[in-house]
């Protein structure tokens, strides 16, 4: 929503925002963007109630976001909500008279499943779904382009370490994945035509501890699991990584809890956490779930597989696809115990990280199979998001870090360093700490003859 406007207005008591829209802003089809396109798309978002819809359930009501003039849209808001500027950048405009033209059943999500009606710099050109997807450059795009810029990209969907070096060898890869193995990256980087590309950002990476299915119900096997997770092995030899102590990464710096201690790799300390278990005496059957095909977390599940059957667990590995993930997220008594997780802000602002995972309103959710459902965290969570206090937003979020750290239904492994190797010619690549989405090819362009 930014992007399509010059300037907005917050109101004294910031119940209020308006937006002046860009006067040379376009969909793709050449249509001008208008303030009722603000309108419908906001309306159509909280009827299908996907996507970032949740970000404004209670904050914006169905017929509070009106179009005052063509280029004019005002958003009033039921109460305050102090990451409401943080949240706008989720809300996608549809060009509302060609989803209309196609609405179906469904407002047009059967259409747009292979259709665009967007302002974006980039238009569809085919899509073979878990295949191959290709786009090419909107010549007319508003926002501009750079020197050179990139005029088709295509991407090739696959986790297949062996497919990914054999397109870098045959040269039709330009960019990998930031998922790739240790030895994958190496390989790309010694053909010679590549650079690894890395830098640190916010996205975190958890074992998610389901918090009400045996034994991870109980608190000492969740604290015996995370003293047998061996951090070093995990973020400096299997997958790059900064050290987290807390399940906000420290790029939040006002917000993030210093008082927080890491957690540690120290068997001797898991053993006393479960002889302080229920389960103290007995095998413990503990399923570990990770996402099939992606070869880092594998090594994960199996370097903990071994820690924790040393401590007397009977370790059953369940690799899911992700699309199953999603699935078996939805309910606790098909959540696995731990859960391999890479969570980022989707806006910037702390709550986009504890809101989204940690509140009740959020459970059975794959960014919440913890399934905590905790009053007093949500009490906190509610409490920070209600003032425009920073201060005291800070306050709060760090005692939800300390609680969080407490419970140990989240184990924080790592904030991700992103990593892709890219083409020598390829420029522009910069991990934005928050919000980043690292095929943003408008920020690239091509430097070789």
């Amino acid at each position: 929503m930014p992007q399509i406007a010059e300037s907005w207005v917050v109101s004294p008591d910031a119940t209020e925002v308006t937006f002046t829209l860009r006067a040379d802003a376009t969909f793709t089809d050449g249509t001008p963007i208008l303030a009722s396109d603000v309108v419908y798309s906001f309306e159509r978002l909280l009827r299908i109630n996907q996507g970032p819809a949740n970000l404004f359930d209670g904050v914006v009501e169905p017929g509070a976001v009106v179009a005052v003039d063509d280029r004019t849209v005002s958003f009033k808001l039921s109460k305050t909500f102090a990451p409401f500027m943080a949240t706008v950048p989720a809300l996608m405009i549809v060009n509302a008279v060609l989803v209309e033209a196609n609405i179906g059943s469904d407002d047009g999500q059967a259409w747009l499943a292979d259709n665009v009606a967007g302002s974006g710099a980039y238009v569809l050109d085919s899509w073979d779904r878990g295949s191959r997807m290709i786009i090419k450059r909107y010549t007319d795009y508003y926002g501009g382009f750079l020197d050179n810029p990139i005029d088709e990209v295509r991407w090739i969907i696959t986790n297949d370490e062996a497919t990914v070096k054999a397109l870098a060898a045959s040269g039709e890869l330009t960019m990998s994945s930031q998922f790739q193995s240790p030895d994958t990256y190496k390989a790309l980087v010694d053909m010679g035509r590549f650079r690894l590309e890395s830098q640190p950002t916010t996205t975190a990476f958890y074992f998610k501890l389901n918090s009400k299915a045996a034994p991870t119900d109980d608190i000492h096997i969740r604290r015996a699991i995370a003293y047998a997770t061996d951090y070093a092995t995990i973020r400096e030899v299997i997958f790059p990584g900064e050290p987290m102590s807390t399940v906000l990464p420290a790029g939040f710096a006002d917000f993030f809890n210093a008082d927080v201690l890491a957690p540690v790799y120290d068997m001797a300390l898991a053993k006393a956490e479960i002889d302080q278990s229920a389960y103290a005496g007995q095998k413990i059957p503990i399923t570990l779930s990770y996402v099939a095909g992606t070869l880092f977390e594998e090594e994960i599940s199996l370097l903990m597989q071994s820690n924790l059957e040393s401590l007397g667990f009977v370790v059953s590995q369940q690799p899911e696809p992700w699309n199953r993930v999603t699935e078996i997220a939805g309910d606790v008594a098909t959540t696995p115990n731990l859960n391999q997780i890479f969570f980022g802000p989707t806006y910037p602002s702390p709550d986009s990280m504890f809101f989204t995972q940690f509140h009740s309103a959020a459970a059975g959710t794959w960014a919440s199979m913890e399934w905590l459902q905790d009053a007093e965290i949500d009490r906190l969570i509610d409490a920070a998001r209600a003032t425009g206090d920073v201060a005291e937003q800070a306050r709060l979020y760090k005692e939800v870090q300390a609680m969080l750290a407490d419970k140990m239904v989240a184990v924080p492994l790592l904030a991700q360093t992103v990593q892709h190797a890219m083409d020598k010619c390829l420029q522009g690549f910069t991990a934005v700490p928050m919000q980043s989405f690292d095929y943003d090819m408008v920020r690239y362009n091509w430097t070789c003859p």
